[in-house]
């Protein structure tokens, strides 16, 4: 591996087996290691800010300090602005979701994902994008959906986002990959990935990730239901 650029991993979950094959996964995955390990939040702050890893397999559910409140401080901190977190837990819970996408998360996944589709989501986090298991979106947007309107905090507005970017930012919501996005509307995906990066100014939005907050938190995906 002379000369190959590594992305290095850490992982955070307080079930030693479960750290154990995260471990040998990632190590033995060309391109890839793992760091460090960590059995709660608090050790996952203290590492990541250490070792510097590019990502950090996060936890939900942690003694000491919980795994969205870790990745809050990590996320938060100037020191450790280059790490990424991507969540994995096996509570498809939305509060979860949101919580950890408000704390800056990269994305979310669940712990039955394939391994497979774990070493990708790393990579695609760590090249600087954002991922949402499609599943997960569907139902926090139903849940979003069924909320009363007061419970919606006028977080930011869309003031300034055209029609057309509104669109895309709905799709974004409802988990759809910028060529899906394309398909669905018909345009290039040069174009689609000029739409994302004004979307992003305009909102001051710092990844895909935030986009989708956005969308919930402003009631643009409030009124619909998955498929709709």
């Amino acid at each position: 591996m002379t000369g190959e650029t590594l992305v290095r991993v850490l992982i955070a979950d307080d079930q030693a087996m479960v750290r154990g094959s995260f471990r040998v996964l990632v190590d033995h995955t060309p391109g890839m290691i793992a760091v460090g390990e960590a059995a709660n939040g608090r050790e996952a702050v203290d590492l990541a800010r250490h070792e510097q890893p590019d990502v950090v397999l996060m936890d939900v559910r942690m003694p000491e300090l919980d795994g969205i409140e870790a990745t809050r401080q990590i996320c938060s901190a100037p020191s450790m602005s280059a790490v990424r977190v991507l969540i994995l837990t096996t509570f498809d819970l939305d509060e979860y979701v949101y919580g950890a996408l408000r704390a800056g998360a990269a994305g979310f996944l669940l712990k039955d994902t394939p391994p497979a589709d774990v070493l990708t989501a790393i990579g695609v986090v760590a090249a600087g994008e954002s991922l949402l298991a499609p599943s997960v979106t569907r139902r926090l947007i139903a849940e979003f959906a069924r909320r009363p309107e007061p419970e919606r905090p006028p977080h930011r507005s869309l003031d300034g986002v055209t029609g057309r970017e509104r669109e895309v930012l709905g799709l974004i919501a409802r988990g759809l990959s910028n060529t899906e996005i394309a398909e669905h509307l018909h345009l290039s995906l040069a174009t689609v990935k000029t739409h994302i990066g004004r979307l992003l100014a305009k909102l001051r939005a710092r990844d895909r990730a935030q986009l989708v907050i956005v969308a919930y938190e402003t009631g643009l995906v409030g009124d619909r239901r998955p498929g709709a």
